[in-house]
């Protein structure tokens, strides 16, 4: 396993506030992609995932018509 920073923002619907929920824990994580699965279990959930050149997990996800992300970034 290894471990992360996890990074979990909720992107805002309302047109006129901007802000977003964000939620940052460090895990230890065997699969990031399962991770996601996991923490999102019983809903519909679409995902994209992306790897930056640092090596950082990016998953965009679409769950119950909200746009939201979870970064990785091992520690």
């Amino acid at each position: 396993m290894k471990e992360y920073e996890v990074v979990w923002e909720i992107f805002n619907l309302c047109s006129n506030n901007q802000m977003r929920d964000v939620f940052i824990e460090e895990a230890e994580i065997a699969d990031t992609e399962q991770y996601v699965k996991n923490k999102f279990a019983g809903k519909e959930v679409t995902y994209e995932k992306s790897v930056l050149e640092n090596g950082t997990v990016i998953c965009d996800i679409m769950t119950c018509g909200i746009h939201q992300r979870m970064s990785f970034t091992e520690i």
